[in-house]
């Protein structure tokens, strides 16, 4: 028996449950977990569902499920589970989402294939030596910036990459990279009321007295911090706290929040429905 992993958004309509599990049973297949979430306001129906089958052709699959759906507008995918996305990270100085994504990833606890890191700097190579990983070093300037993207997507391409992740990468992606990669880079960004733009945003945030430092996961688009949400998370601070104490814990609210971002992409349970996401538990 081979596990599959499915997933499925269409606009919403009766029957959709009862065409997809009448699908999967003419394969032979036992679902084994499922969710499913209606969206009042765009109308669209999202579902995740795991399944064992004899067969391991997730194509195969996904043909007769479509098949059943007769929907050119369901966006369906069917993948055995065992198969791990492989990932591209991208880091600038800062190391602590970089150590932490490759600390869960050597352990087992993040279910990805993490294949290359690269940077627009050099510093951290040695912690892709350390486990064996191939360290890019991509330096950028205004005047370089389409020839050092054009790499990147040139890694995206040679290692067949299936998610980019920015680790802290201090770098704008132009317009025309967002759309590449659209729906499969995510970035994680501290979060602060009100927002602290620029150098040093914790010591801005001791000097407004803030109450709560956190961190934003979030799909990457072309407007600036701003794309899908995939999750957050906070830790309380007080006036007591220094500007190191609270970039100590803004850094580990923010590899805490992109790690769970990661895992759960990796694991077929973020759905985009335009700028929103259905993150199933």
């Amino acid at each position: 028996m081979t596990s599959h992993v499915l997933t499925l958004i269409c606009p919403d309509r009766p029957g959709i449950v009862h065409g997809v599990c009448s699908a999967l049973l003419e394969v032979g297949g036992n679902i084994t977990d499922n969710a499913q979430y209606g969206d009042a306001d765009t109308q669209l129906f999202c579902m995740r569902t795991v399944f064992d089958a004899e067969t391991d052709d997730a194509e195969g699959i996904a043909a007769r499920v479509a098949a059943e759906l007769d929907d050119d507008r369901a966006r369906l995918r069917v993948r055995p589970a065992a198969r791990r996305p492989k990932v591209l990270v991208l880091v600038s100085q800062y190391d602590h989402c970089l150590e932490d994504l490759l600390y869960r990833w050597r352990n087992g606890m993040l279910p990805i294939d993490l294949a290359v890191i690269a940077s627009n700097h050099p510093d951290l190579a040695d912690h892709a030596a350390r486990h064996d990983l191939p360290f890019h070093h991509l330096p950028v300037t205004p005047e370089t910036r389409a020839q050092q993207e054009a790499a990147i997507l040139d890694l995206v391409a040679d290692h067949d990459i299936d998610l980019v992740v920015l680790a802290r990468y201090m770098q704008i992606l132009s317009d025309d990279l967002c759309d590449h990669l659209s729906g499969r880079a995510i970035n994680i960004h501290h979060s602060f009321l009100p927002g602290f733009k620029g150098a040093r945003p914790y010591h801005q945030a001791h000097e407004r007295g803030v109450k709560l430092v956190g961190a934003t996961a979030h799909f990457v688009t072309a407007t600036l911090d701003e794309g899908p949400i995939i999750e957050q998370d906070v830790a309380r601070v007080t006036h007591a706290h220094t500007p190191a104490e609270l970039v100590e814990l803004g850094q580990d609210t923010e590899r805490r929040v992109l790690s769970r971002a990661v895992r759960w992409w990796a694991e077929d349970r973020v759905l985009l429905i335009g700028d929103r996401t259905v993150v199933f538990a």
